[in-house]
């Protein structure tokens, strides 16, 4: 009797033998990682509207966004309202989460500062929509907080946060 040959490449050798035995279960696959930003809004707090009132992180790499205020491309403020410079400020601080490898959802931290916190509470809902045109409805935590003034003196709000990303 003649045994079976296994090719391997350019050579031949014999195939195992077979000693009837089989081969052991496949290991059960892990289960899923745990996503790195988990948004926590325990019950017994009022509801959060446009922010999270906490969130954790696990694994993953610490991004620090630095200010972002309205500039544009030459360092000029652009925008004449606080909904305006608001939406150039957050593009801007989503871009620089972009050129680090992020992406909206691995905000985990997000702070506003404003020149003007009435202009900001009277202005919220079009914030809010700006906020899911450009970042979705994923919200990290945040606060606003009222300045005097910004480094630039046209500048109306400035953003800064912290990312998780994967």
């Amino acid at each position: 009797m003649t045994r079976p040959t296994e090719h391997t490449g350019d050579t031949e050798r014999p195939a195992p033998a077979d000693t009837g035995h089989t081969r052991p279960p496949a290991a059960p696959a892990e289960p899923p990682a745990p996503p790195p930003l988990l948004r926590v809004n325990p019950p017994q707090l009022s509801p959060p509207t446009g922010f999270s009132h906490a969130v954790t992180a696990t694994g993953g790499r610490l991004v620090f966004l630095a200010g972002q205020t309205a500039l544009d491309g030459a360092g000029s403020i652009v925008g004449a309202t606080l909904p305006d410079q608001f939406r150039r400020a957050l593009s801007n601080l989503l871009a620089a989460l972009a050129a680090a490898g992020g992406a909206p959802p691995d905000l985990a931290r997000l702070t506003v500062h404003t020149t003007d916190v009435a202009a900001y509470r009277a202005s919220a809902p079009e914030l809010g929509r700006i906020w899911r045109d450009l970042a979705g409805r994923d919200y990290p935590a945040m606060a606003v907080i009222g300045v005097v003034r910004l480094w630039d003196e046209a500048a109306l709000v400035e953003l800064d946060g912290i990312a998780v990303v994967p």
